[in-house]
Formats: structure tokens, C-alpha cells, sequence
């Protein structure tokens, strides 16, 4: 059933949790996928838990405590839902159309975030050594997956035959190390198995299996380009700008990030990340306040405790994923993650 999307008042939701009187659980947990480095992640959501439950306490719903993990893998995040150990979590849209069966989890809302200056599905279109730029009043709910050439001799090859107007080739790829992600990985595998499948009749699986190497969220995916570790790497759009100042410093790069990587692949556009809530545990009430509570939250610009730059007020708790807004999801949503997840799995 499509869900409307009218954001509910402190006072109704109060409402509704006295209709159902006071709430049976005690505790929330929300979880996070590995997707940056666990140190950006655990720095970002260590603020999450405080903001979270005096949120909820505002809605009506008082818990003594709220915590927040980062999983050891997108896998066991969805498992974790599934199982009802994991109350909410922050997985992409391929996570959730594996373990989603339509009564364990529910995916209650979709990221937005800002649009891009370059969105072209033309590889070459993106190679014009310029930052990739956002614009966020330009709120979009897709983002796209790119094949980045890095370093080594055989990524700048690549990189030469896309800027140079031809093809690569199935035969092209036989000796190139790619970095992917988790299996459920969105931006890291589904959707450039999905890409290889339209171009060559192929998977990513068919390619020699010492040359597909899984790598350490979007931060190892950088550090794999930059080392020569990888030839090429998937990751989300503007994953390069959120290492850009690790590439010159922590990866001892000498030129800039986008002076030494090129796009040579660019998938269809991706229903961005969800916020899923688990029905084991989570029942509809609760799951309204989850929702209004996330969709105020990224918008809130009170001042955070400390002193850390990157994480100066609440909504900069979110910016660890590049979420800046959220919208009421439907499970139909993620139809076209199911049917990726299809092909590339049969």
C-alpha cells in the first residue's frame, strides 16, 4: 500500500502513542553500514544516539537508552533486521531488496541528497579534471555507480581508450583488477554487475576471480586506486570527493584526485539508501515516529557537543552518507534493486 506522505505533529504522534499505550521497548538500536572508513562513521554517528532519543522523547516515545553500531558488513546489517536484533538501519537499497520479504522489514524512508554537476551516462563526460560538484538545492533520490580508472599503468590505458572516444572491450578487461564491494553493495557491485550484463552479456563473476577484489568500503576503494591495488574501483558517484584530501595526504598522492582517475564506466541511476526499520520489532507507531524523528533531525542545525569540524551541528551527523533530507519510502520502491539483485544472483 502507498504510503502519503504527511509529516505527523509532536501531538498526534503523542496521540498515538497513547492509544497504544506506553511503549514495550526500552531500548532502540540503530545500525550502519561500512561504507566509509570506521573511523569517519564512528566519530560521525557517536552523536547520533543523544539527538535520537530526545527526538523521540519530543514525539512521545521514551527509551532509556538508544545506541548506534557500525555492522561488520552490509550482510550483517540486513541479517540483523531480519533477525529483529537490529531495530533501524541505514543500508543501501540493494541490502534491503536481499533480505526484504515483505513482513521482517520495512523500508520507511529513502535518502535524498544533492544533485550533482555532472550526471552524464557518457563515461567521458565526466573526465574534464574539475571537481564533481553538488548542488543541494537540487534534492534528487538516485545517484549513479562509476567505474574509476586509477593509478596504475593498466587503469591510465583504460582511461586513454574512454577519453579517446572508443570501447572497452569484454577482452580489454581480462587483466584488470577491479575493486568491488560487499555482495549486497549497491553502488559497489550490484548495479556494475547489472552495467557488465548490458554491455558484454557477462558478470562481474565471470571475469577471472583473482582480479575482482572485495575492498574496505569506499575509503579502501580510494587507497586501492591510489596504490595501484586496483586498476579500477565502483563506488558511488562522488565517492572521489569525499576522499580528496586523504588522496594527497594519507595516500601520498602528489596531484590532486581528479587529475590522476577518470570515469570509464557509469551504471543507471540507484534509489538511494533507505532508513529500514525491522517489524519484529518495530511496530507502526513507533515506525511513524522513527520516520519524523530522521526527516527533523536532518534538517536540524543545533550546535553539536565538541569541537570537531565535520560534525559541527546535528544534520552533519548525516553527511557520513551524504544524506541531506529523507522522504516516506514504499517496499515497491526497491522493485528494480530486487530485479538487479535477480539477475546478477540467478
Amino acid at each position: 500500500m502507498k504510503k502519503s506522505f504527511l509529516p505527523l505533529s509532536a501531538a498526534a504522534l503523542i496521540a498515538l502513542a497513547a492509544c497504544g499505550g506506553t511503549p514495550l521497548k526500552t531500548n532502540l538500536s540503530v545500525f550502519f553500514v561500512p561504507s566509509r572508513d570506521n573511523a569517519t562513521l564512528v566519530r560521525g554517528i557517536s552523536f547520533l544516539p543523544a539527538v535520537l532519543k530526545a527526538e523521540l522523547a519530543e514525539l512521545g516515545y521514551e527509551f532509556e537508552t538508544v545506541s548506534a553500531y557500525v555492522g561488520t558488513s552490509y550482510e550483517a546489517v540486513g541479517e540483523a533486521l531480519d533477525a529483529g536484533t537490529a531495530d533501524v538501519g541505514l543500508i543501501p537499497g540493494g541490502t534491503y531488496a536481499v533480505y526484504a520479504d515483505g513482513e521482517n522489514m520495512d523500508a520507511a524512508l529513502t535518502a535524498t541528497r544533492a544533485g550533482l554537476n555532472k550526471d552524464s551516462e557518457v563515461a567521458a563526460e565526466w573526465n574534464d579534471g574539475e571537481p564533481t560538484l553538488g548542488d543541494s538545492s537540487n534534492q534528487v533520490t538516485y545517484y549513479r555507480s562509476l567505474g574509476i580508472a586509477g593509478t596504475s599503468e593498466r587503469g591510465r590505458e583504460l582511461a586513454d581508450i574512454i577519453n579517446g572516444g572508443g570501447e572497452i572491450t569484454w577482452e580489454d578487461l581480462q587483466d584488470v583488477k577491479i575493486g568491488v564491494q560487499s555482495a549486497t553493495s549497491s553502488a559497489g557491485r550490484v548495479y556494475p554487475t547489472l552495467l557488465f550484463m548490458e554491455l558484454f552479456d557477462k558478470k562481474l563473476t565471470d571475469l577471472p576471480a583473482e582480479n575482482v577484489i572485495q575492498v574496505s568500503g569506499y575509503g579502501g576503494a580510494a587507497a586501492a586506486l591510489a596504490s595501484g591495488q586496483v586498476d579500477i574501483a565502483f563506488g558511488y558517484a562522488d565517492f572521489r570527493r569525499d576522499y580528496a584530501d586523504e588522496w594527497v595526504g594519507d595516500y601520498g598522492r602528489s596531484e590532486e584526485i581528479w587529475d590522476e582517475t577518470d570515469v570509464v564506466f557509469v551504471t543507471e541511476g540507484i534509489y538511494n539508501d533507505t532508513v529500514t526499520v525491522s517489524k519484529r520489532t518495530v511496530d507502526n507507531d513507533l515506525q511513524a515516529a522513527i520516520e519524523q524523528a530522521f526527516i527533523n533531525l536532518v534538517q536540524d542545525t543545533t550546535d553539536l557537543p565538541g569541537d570537531d569540524a565535520t560534525f559541527a551541528v546535528v544534520k552533519d551527523i548525516f553527511s557520513v552518507y551524504s544524506h541531506e533530507g529523507y522522504a516516506l519510502a514504499d517496499d515497491s520502491d526497491y522493485d528494480g534493486a530486487r530485479a538487479a539483485n535477480a539477475l546478477i544472483n540467478s
